[in-house]
């Protein structure tokens, strides 16, 4: 008969280890026909796990059976090659969320890094190495411990008190110098987080700044759960960058417009964001781009160190005009300021 500490026994321990985090309840049957042992075997290595300090309760019913529960600390885990390969791309992206979590992302990398057994280590160096930390310049750091307090009052459904930090303060005298939300969402958008939250005292839906967030110990009263406009967070906050009201989730440019650049598509894709580029020829392109006013997105096709023609709408054309004299002005330093 092995011993516990055979080879059969340990591999045996990792196989059941691995089952039970695969589902939630496993009967004791089942287990001992996936392990090919009797389930007098099964209660055994039960034992064993809960002797390495992983807390597996005991499941009441006909078969009765097991499930691995939540600890004081966190046990050591198994990771199938999926699994892996997606912990690996998340810690290595962790810089891009501003969360304060940069140096403890990169050690808990290096750490799976060294456990990945060779068929995997070459495929998530060079998977990783490709990717690179996501939008880590121009990021903002939030402090961790704002998150889990924001993401706490989410969770239970408790009114949000907090002290805002804007930006220049004596412009923002009218605004209360403590905070009383709703708070429904956190969300990551261009290396920041943000609150999406229901504000009582204004009857409006407002977004927050997290790094500018300083909650206070005092939770509000409870609330129940709102719905953004148009149902999806994401496209809520999407739209509300893009101009629309807190009573709308329209997720669109007020002003689109057209124009053929004279550049290949291999150049011009990469910067169109979240318009889109079409070739019509081997050196030409159709780009359609969206901002927040006509100059502005004029100023974003000018971006491309290509000549532009057949623009659209009109609006743009003059857009154009508007900033070409604008520009011959400053170049000729014919500046309007004093």
């Amino acid at each position: 008969m092995p011993t516990a500490s055979s080879p059969s026994t340990s591999k045996r321990l990792l196989a059941l280890l691995s089952l039970l985090q695969s589902r939630r309840d496993w009967p004791a049957p089942v287990l001992a026909g996936r392990l090919e042992v009797s389930e007098r075997t099964v209660r055994r290595d039960i034992d064993r796990l809960r002797e390495l300090d992983y807390v597996i309760d005991a499941t009441r019913g006909p078969d009765g059976g097991y499930r691995l529960g939540a600890g004081s600390q966190l046990p050591p885990l198994l990771f199938d090659d999926e699994q892996v390969i997606a912990l690996a791309l998340a810690l290595r992206t962790a810089g891009g969320l501003g969360a304060g979590i940069d140096e403890a992302a990169d050690r808990a990398l290096r750490t799976v890094s060294r456990l990945m057994p060779e068929r995997l280590s070459h495929r998530v160096a060079n998977l990783v190495d490709t990717v690179g930390p996501a939008a880590t310049r121009g990021s903002v750091q939030t402090d961790p411990a704002v998150l889990l307090s924001i993401g706490e009052a989410i969770r239970t459904r408790r009114e949000l008190r907090f002290d805002y930090a804007t930006p220049d303060r004596a412009a923002n005298a009218a605004a209360p110098a403590v905070r009383s939300v709703e708070p429904h969402h956190l969300l990551a958008h261009n290396a920041r987080w943000y609150l999406i939250a229901y504000s009582p005292a204004e009857d409006e839906w407002r977004i927050y700044r997290a790094d500018r967030i300083t909650p206070r110990t005092h939770t509000g009263r409870s609330f129940t759960a709102r719905s953004v406009p148009g149902g999806d967070p994401a496209r809520y906050l999407s739209a509300r960058f893009k101009g629309s009201t807190s009573s709308t989730a329209e997720d669109v440019w007020p002003c689109t417009g057209t124009a053929t650049v004279h550049g290949p598509l291999s150049t011009i894709a990469p910067y169109v964001a979240d318009g889109s580029a079409e070739a019509i020829g081997a050196d030409r392109c159709r780009v359609r781009l969206g901002s927040w006013s006509w100059e502005a997105l004029a100023a974003e096709f000018c971006r491309f160190t290509f000549d532009v023609s057949d623009v659209e709408p009109p609006a743009l054309r003059a857009a154009f005009t508007s900033i070409a004299e604008r520009t011959r002005r400053a170049g000729a330093g014919e500046g309007s300021g004093t």
